[in-house]
C-alpha cells in the first residue's frame, strides 16, 4: 500500500513529451488522490537498485535523462513487474510484497523473511467441530487397518484380526457421523471398502471361512463397490481350501466372466485355479481344457506342469510327449550368464557387473531357472517309465528332447538320475554301467558319477572300488564335500580314524551343513575313544537336526559310556518321544533302569519293547526271569517258549520251559515237557537227570531205561575227558591230532549240553535251584546266544551327489546303531 502511495504523488508532476502517440504505459498514473504521500526519491532508489537485474518484457523506449516525472514512471513500472514476477514465484506473493515494501523504508532486503522471527501462531481449530471429529477418526481408521496389514505380514494373525475388526467398528462410527453432517451421496465408499476387504482377509488368515465368506458377500453385493466381482476369486479359494470344489468352480467362472479380456494376466490365473481344481476332483479331460488353453495363450511353467499331470492320469502316452516338449519349450525370460561375465579389465565395469551379480533381480533369475529345471526333472522321471517300452527307453527319449532345449545341461543329470531308477530296482550292475559312461565327461558332470559309484561300491563291501571312485571324484571337484565324505568313509573302513577325520572336516569346511561329515567325525571321535569330542560333535549336530533319531541315540550312548546313566536316559526319553515304537531304544531304557535298580520301570520298558518286537532274546530272557524272581513262574512259561521258537536249536529255553511247569507244581506238563526234549535232545544229560528223578518221584516204569541212558551218556563223556587227557600228555603232533578229533567228537555229541542246555548265572541263581529236581551238576548254564543279525559295528553315513532332492542317497545310510525293526 505504501508502494501505491508513492505513485499517486507524482499525479502533478508534468511527463515529458513522447515522440510515439501510443504510450504502452499510458493509464498508470490515475490513482486515488487520497492515497497521496510524500515522495522519497531515496526509497524508489533502492527500488530501481533491486528490480535494475530484471530484464523488462516491454519495448525499449527513450526516455529522459533527468530525474523527471517518466524516470519514475519507468522504475515505477519496473518495480511493477518485479512484483508480478515475485507472486508467480511463491504461493504466498502478497506477504512477499509487502516485506519488499518494507525495505524501502530503509531496513535490509531479506527475501526469505529470516530476520522476522517466528511467524505468530496459527489460530486453534476447534476441535469439537463435527468436520474435525470426523477427520480425526477417519485417520484412526486408516491406521488400524495399516497397524492390521503388519501384524498380518509378521505372521501375528490374531492380532491383525482384532486390529481389523476395530477398523471396521470405528468405521461404521464414522459413516454414521457423515450421514449427520453431509448427504449420503458425498460419502466416500472407498474407505469402507478397505475396511471391509482387509476384515475378510484377515478372517481368511485365520482359517474362520464362514465369516470371510460373509465379508465376502457385503462386498460383492454392494453395487456401489466397483470391480468387487473380481472377490470372487477369493471365494472361490475358500471354497477350495473347504474341499467344496463344486462351489470353488462356480465363483472361479462368475469372477472369470466379470473380468474384461484386457486383463489377460488375471484370467489366466482363474483359469489355472479352475484347471487345478478340476485335477482334485479327477475331472482330467475338463483340466486339460484349461491347461490347453493356456499353454496355447500365455505358456508358463505350472500349466505345462500340470498338464502333463492329466495326461499321465489318462494315460495318454503321445500327448504326454507333446506335453513335455511344450514343457522345455516355455521361454524363461532370463538374462543368459554370460552377462555378468566382464568383457574387459575396467574397474568400474567389473564393479558394476559384481554389484549386479548377486542382486535380488539376479537371485530371482535364479529362483525361477531351479524351479524350471525341478518341473522338468520332476516330469521326465514321472512319463519315462510309461510313455515307452521300457523306462530306459523312455529316459533315453527324455534325454534327446532335452539336449534339444534351452536346458542342455539338464541331460547329464536325466542319465544319473536314469542310473538311480535302477538302483531302486535293485539293478546294481546297471546302475554302476550307466554311472560309468561319465568317466570322460566335465569335472562337475565327472565328480558326480564317481561319487555315487563310491556310495554303490561301499554299500557292497567292495571298499577298494569304493576308494578309486572316491579318489576320482576328489580329483575331479576337490570342493565336493560328498566325494570328500565318502573317501573319509573308505579310510574309516581300513580303521585309519585319523584320517578318516581330516576328510571329514575338509568336507566339512567346504560346506558346513553336510550333516553327514559332522556326523561321521563324531564316529570318528567315539572310535577313538575322545569321547568329549564327539559329543561336542553330536551336540552340534542336534541342534540342526533336532529330531534325527540317530543323533539323539549317538548322545544317550556317548553319556552311558561315560558312566552317565541318568543323562543317557534322559536324552533315550527324548528319542523314544521321536521314534516311540523302536524296540532297541526302549530296551535300552529297560536295561539302564535296571543297572540302577529301578524293576519296576525297567519291566514296563522291557514290556513296551517286547511288545513292538516279540523276537528279541535278550529281553524275552529278562521278563522271563522277572516272572520267576518275583514268583510267578506259570507267566515265565510264555516268554521261554517264545525263546524257543526264536532259538529252536538251543535247548536251554525249553529246559527253562520245563523248569517253569516243575516249580508251579505241574508235574505232568513238566515230565511231557522233558520227554520232549528228550525226543528232539537224546543225548542231553541234563534233561536225563530230570526225568530220572521226577520218574523215581512219581514211580514210572521208565525210571530204569532213562538211568541207563543216563549211565551211558556218563560213561561216555568221561571216555572223551580220558582222552583229552591222554592227548594233552602225549607228543606235540600226535597230541593236537588226538585233541582235534577229542574236540570235533564232544562237538557233536554233547553240543547241546555245552551251549543250548546251560542257563545263565542269573537264572540259576534264583531260589529254589536247591530242590530235588535241580541238577546236581556245579556246571553254570551258558546264557549266551548268537544274533542272527550278525555283530552291530557302527558304520559311517555316505553321501552320493546328485541334484534331485527327493534321490538324495546320502539319507539312506543312516549307521547301524539302530536297525529297522
Amino acid at each position: 500500500m505504501q508502494f501505491v502511495n508513492q505513485v499517486q504523488m507524482m499525479q502533478n508532476v508534468h511527463l515529458a513529451p513522447e515522440t510515439d502517440e501510443d504510450d504502452l504505459y499510458s493509464g498508470y498514473n490515475d490513482y486515488n488522490p487520497t492515497y497521496d504521500t510524500e515522495i522519497n526519491i531515496k526509497k524508489i532508489k533502492i527500488i530501481e537498485t533491486i528490480t535494475a537485474k530484471i530484464p523488462s518484457t516491454a519495448v525499449t523506449r527513450p526516455i529522459a535523462t533527468g530525474y523527471g516525472v517518466g524516470f519514475y514512471k519507468v522504475k515505477i513500472l519496473r518495480c511493477f513487474f518485479f512484483h508480478v514476477f515475485i507472486f508467480f514465484f511463491n504461493v504466498a506473493g502478497l506477504q512477499i510484497k509487502y516485506e519488499l515494501l518494507n525495505c524501502v523504508s530503509g531496513s535490509a532486503f531479506d527475501l526469505l523473511g529470516q530476520s522476522r522471527g517466528p511467524a505468530p501462531p496459527l489460530e486453534a481449530k476447534n476441535e469439537d467441530s463435527p468436520e474435525e471429529k470426523i477427520r480425526q477418526l477417519e485417520k484412526k481408521v486408516n491406521e488400524l487397518v495399516e497397524e492390521s496389514c503388519i501384524a498380518n505380514s509378521c505372521g501375528d494373525l490374531k492380532l491383525a484380526l482384532e486390529k481389523a475388526k476395530d477398523a471396521g467398528r470405528k468405521e461404521r462410527v464414522l459413516v454414521r457421523q457423515q450421514e449427520q453432517v453431509t448427504t449420503p451421496e458425498n460419502i466416500s465408499l472407498d474407505l469402507t471398502y478397505s475396511v471391509l476387504f482387509n476384515l475378510a482377509s484377515q478372517y481368511s488368515a485365520n482359517e474362520m471361512y464362514a465369516e470371510a465368506l460373509n465379508t465376502y458377500q457385503v462386498i460383492v453385493k454392494n453395487k456401489m463397490f466397483s470391480n468387487a466381482g473380481r472377490l470372487k476369486v477369493n471365494m472361490g479359494n475358500i471354497y477350495l481350501k473347504q474341499r467344496n470344489y463344486s462351489k470353488a468352480i462356480k465363483f472361479y467362472r462368475m469372477a472369470l466372466d466379470q473380468i474384461p479380456s484386457v486383463h489377460k494376466e488375471m484370467r489366466i490365473k482363474i483359469m489355472q485355479n479352475i484347471g487345478v481344481t478340476f485335477i482334485r476332483t479327477g475331472q482330467y479331460s475338463d483340466a486339460i481344457n484349461s491347461f490347453e488353453h493356456i499353454m496355447g495363450m500365455a505358456p508358463n511353467l505350472k500349466s505345462g506342469f500340470n498338464l502333463i499331470l492329466s495326461y499321465f492320469a489318462i494315460g495318454d502316452r503321445e500327448k504326454m510327449k507333446k506335453a513335455f516338449q511344450k514343457l522345455i519349450a516355455v521361454p524363461l525370460e532370463i538374462d543368459e550368464d554370460d552377462k555378468y561375465i566382464s568383457p574387459s579389465d575396467d574397474p568400474h565395469t567389473n564393479l558394476v557387473i559384481e554389484a549386479i551379480k548377486n542382486d535380488h533381480l539376479r537371485q530371482m533369475e535364479r529362483d525361477r531357472k531351479a524351479m524350471a529345471e525341478k518341473y522338468i526333472m520332476t516330469a521326465a522321471k514321472l512319463i519315462a517309465p510309461v510313455i515307452e517300452t521300457s523306462f530306459a527307453v523312455g529316459y533315453d527319449w527324455c534325454v534327446e528332447v532335452v539336449k534339444a532345449s534351452q536346458y542342455v545341461e539338464l541331460a547329464n543329470d536325466l542319465e544319473i538320475n536314469k542310473a538311480i531308477t535302477y538302483l531302486r530296482q535293485k539293478d546294481f550292475n546297471q546302475a554302476v554301467e550307466t554311472l560309468k559312461m561319465f568317466e570322460k565327461k566335465d569335472s562337475r558332470v565327472k565328480s558326480a558319477a564317481a561319487t555315487n559309484l563310491s556310495f554303490l561300491y561301499y554299500l557292497e563291501n567292495e571298499f577298494a572300488q569304493a576308494s578309486s571312485y572316491a579318489d576320482l571324484a576328489v580329483n575331479s571337484d576337490r570342493y565336493n564335500p560328498s566325494a570328500l565324505t565318502n573317501k573319509g568313509n573308505t579310510v574309516f573302513a581300513n580303521g585309519d580314524y585319523e584320517k578318516a577325520a581330516e576328510f571329514y572336516k575338509e568336507a566339512l569346511r567346504n560346506d558346513s551343513s553336510c550333516t553327514e561329515a559332522l556326523y561321521n567325525i563324531g564316529l570318528t571321535y567315539k572310535k577313538l575313544n575322545r569321547l568329549d569330542e564327539a559329543l561336542d560333535c553330536f551336540l552340534k549336530l542336534h541342534a540342526i537336526l533336532r529330531n534325527s533319531a540317530q543323533v539323539l541315540y549317538q548322545i544317550a550312548n556317548i553319556y552311558e559310556l561315560m558312566d552317565d546313566p541318568n543323562q543317557a536316559i534322559e536324552w533315550l526319553m527324548q528319542l523314544i518321544s521321536v521314534v516311540p515304537t523302536d524296540s532297541r531304544a526302549l530296551s535300552k531304557l529297560g536295561e539302564l533302569y535296571d543297572s540302577e535298580g529301578d524293576k519296576s520301570q525297567a519291566f514296563q520298558y522291557y514290556c513296551e519293547s517286547y511288545r513292538y518286537f516279540p523276537s528279541n532274546i535278550e529281553v524275552i530272557e529278562w521278563l522271563g526271569a522277572y516272572y520267576i524272581d518275583t514268583q510267578f513262574c506259570e507267566k515265565a512259561i510264555q516268554y521261554f517258549e517264545r525263546a524257543s521258537l526264536v532259538q529252536p536249536t538251543q535247548v536251554k529255553w525249553q529246559l527253562m520251559v520245563a523248569s517253569c511247569f516243575r516249580r508251579s507244581g505241574n508235574y505232568q506238563k513238566a515230565l511231557d515237557t522233558y520227554k520232549d526234549i528228550h525226543r528232539k535232545f537224546p543225548e542231553n544229560v541234563e534233561c536225563l537227570r530230570f526225568l530220572v528223578r521226577l520218574c523215581t518221584d512219581i514211580g514210572l516204569k521208565e525210571v530204569q531205561e532213562y538211568a541207563t541212558k543216563l549211565k551211558r551218556l556218563e560213561k561216555m563223556k568221561e571216555i572223551r575227558e580220558q582222552r583229552i587227557k591222554s592227548g594233552r600228555d602225549g607228543s606235540g603232533g600226535s597230541r593236537g591230532k588226538r585233541e582235534g578229533s577229542a574236540s570235533s567228537d564232544s562237538g557233536q555229541n554233547c553240543s547241546a549240553s555245552s551251549k543250548g542246555e546251560r542257563l545263565s548265572a542269573r537264572l540259576r541263581a534264583f531260589p529254589g535251584t536247591n530242590e530235588p529236581y535241580e541238577s546236581s551238576s556245579n556246571r553254570e548254564i551258558d546264557a549266551s546266544y548268537v544274533d542272527p543279525l550278525g555283530p552291530q559295528v557302527e558304520r559311517p553315513k555316505t553321501a552320493a551327489k546328485k541334484r534331485i532332492d527327493e534321490d538324495d542317497f546320502a539319507d539312506e545310510e543312516l549307521g547301524d546303531d539302530l536297525l529297522p525293526e
